[in-house]
């Protein structure tokens, strides 16, 4: 698996896959070609269905158009083989000739890949076990945690980024929280983080829990959708849950920020095996590779904060993932915001639920997080394109018919 580098990644929303991962395909077309004429990119699949409500053209135009004019050609009904997320970048030099043609693949979670094995990762593979089962085997085997195992793969600068990753989660909150108004794009839908925030102080304890919860949630998967900084975790249609989660966790319990830091390690490594094992993108699997693994990462993150053992953090890890299978990615109108923004509010309280549930246990369970993985990649295989990021079918179809 790779490094949490490449997991975690400080961007711009309002997605991973269709923003973040074109930006940064187009920027190194743009490094390799300073004088070409003109760029034609194609856009394949989910890429293209949904690629104007997720600003894939603004995040393209934002890195070639500096270099040159560059035209946009949509193909919502051409799915290349690899993935549903293909392009084709076609850059021209100043006599006219085509000087380079170039498939890439946006895979999910900003990262790129140019086909079977020939994943785009800045570092290599940096751990040795791939399988949650492998590395709590190794935790029981050593007596470690398994933020313990991130930190023997990684090495210690990987804290230091973490605490990026945690600054920058906590400021994307604080943001959302203090705007207001109405998010961009035709749904004409009003922010309601900094509502939910003030009326969540207004109750008892047990609803206030609950209502800050959804607040930071929602103020992270707003700032989103809103094209604003945030962490991919793993994705930015689901960057809302673990900082809801963690922010606040951190509040009102006093975890110190090292405390955080393990949280996010070992959220870092369930993500990871997801993303090695199946996938994490919703054009791919549908939005349980999305807010379903965001899930899972949050309820093994709380599970740690509150003393849970490896076992209990896998167990809960796996009813994060196990609940959200067969969740369907069918933006309404291609945005990042029905039914994303609520899913991540809803996700961020499952979480915390399934920390609860596995703790009251002693681990031992049925189904284990690695078989749930895998039934989640078959369940994605199974799913009708319609139903993965193609808004053409569900809830983003019956919102058209209305």
């Amino acid at each position: 698996m790779y490094s949490l580098r490449e997991l975690y990644k400080i961007g711009k929303g309002p997605s991973s896959s269709h923003t973040m991962g074109p930006y940064r395909a187009a920027q190194m077309m743009a490094e390799r070609h300073p004088h070409a004429s003109q760029f034609i990119v194609t856009l394949y699949g989910s890429l293209a269905a949904t690629g104007k409500g997720h600003m894939t053209d603004v995040a393209i135009q934002e890195a070639l158009d500096s270099v040159a004019p560059v035209k946009i050609l949509w193909e919502p009904a051409h799915f290349l083989e690899y993935h549903p997320n293909g392009m084709t970048f076609r850059a021209f030099a100043k006599d006219g000739t085509l000087a380079e043609e170039w498939t890439v693949y946006s895979v999910g979670g900003g990262a790129l890949s140019e086909g079977p094995g020939k994943d785009m990762s800045l570092g290599g593979e940096v751990y040795n076990l791939n399988t949650l089962e492998e590395i709590i085997d190794w935790c029981d085997s050593n007596g470690r945690q398994l933020w313990e195992y991130v930190d023997m793969c990684e090495g210690p600068e990987i804290w230091d980024y973490l605490k990026e990753i945690w600054d920058a989660m906590k400021a994307a909150v604080e943001r959302g929280l203090d705007a207001e108004g109405r998010l961009p794009g035709p749904l004409n839908l009003s922010r309601k983080a900094a509502v939910y925030h003030v009326k969540a102080l207004g109750y008892q304890p047990n609803l206030r829990s609950r209502g800050l919860v959804f607040a930071y949630a929602l103020a992270v998967s707003e700032e989103n959708a809103s094209g604003g900084m945030i962490v991919t975790a793993p994705t930015c249609g689901s960057s809302g849950v673990i900082p809801g989660v963690l922010y606040h966790l951190a509040k009102g319990h006093s975890f110190s920020d090292t405390k955080i830091l393990h949280a996010l390690a070992t959220a870092g490594l369930i993500g990871n095996v997801v993303k090695h094992n199946a996938s994490i993108s919703g054009a791919e699997v549908g939005c349980q590779g999305e807010v379903g693994v965001a899930c899972a990462m949050a309820s093994a993150a709380a599970c740690q904060l509150f003393g849970g053992s490896p076992y209990q953090i896998e167990y809960a890890a796996e009813m994060g993932l196990e609940h959200h299978l067969g969740m369907t990615c069918d933006p309404v109108c291609g945005l990042v915001q029905i039914p994303c923004i609520e899913r991540n509010a809803f996700a961020a309280c499952r979480a915390l639920d399934a920390n609860i549930y596995s703790t009251f246990s002693d681990g031992r369970h049925r189904i284990s997080f690695d078989h749930v993985v895998e039934v989640m990649k078959q369940t994605g295989n199974d799913l009708p394109s319609l139903y993965k990021e193609t808004s053409a079918g569900g809830l983003a179809l019956s919102y058209r018919q209305k």
